[in-house]
């Protein structure tokens, strides 16, 4: 029973690593940042036109939970999604991210979504 738990588990981790390795490539940042511990956080924010100093934001309880809910949806709109596929991420991480990273599209500056997100727009 455990084995079959750790290789779910192995399973699991290496679709999520090769999810954010593929999100990684695709916006031509090194797939390899994925990997590497705050390292894969300032490229994130770099995928996401955010700056620099906004890991600091992570490090305050509460705002990271939003921070985070801004990169993902900065991130999912470069790829042309809405920002219902923001909440797929957030909710069922193990289907959205898979389906971001392998499914169509490939971020750019003049992504099809240009819906009114005042509170999330900077």
């Amino acid at each position: 029973m455990i084995i079959i738990a750790l290789i779910l588990f192995l399973a699991f981790a290496i679709l999520m690593i090769a999810s954010i390795w593929t999100i990684f490539s695709k916006s031509g940042k090194p797939g390899w940042a994925s990997i590497i511990p705050i390292y894969n956080t300032i490229v994130m924010l770099e995928i996401a036109k955010k700056p620099l100093w906004w890991i600091l934001l992570f490090l305050i309880p509460v705002v990271n939970f939003v921070i985070i809910i801004i990169v993902w949806n900065e991130i999912v709109k470069s790829f042309g999604r809405t920002p219902a596929f923001t909440v797929g991420i957030l909710l069922l991480t193990p289907i959205f991210l898979p389906l971001l990273a392998f499914g169509s599209g490939n971020p750019s500056a003049n992504a099809p979504y240009s819906g009114n997100d005042a509170l999330l727009d900077n």
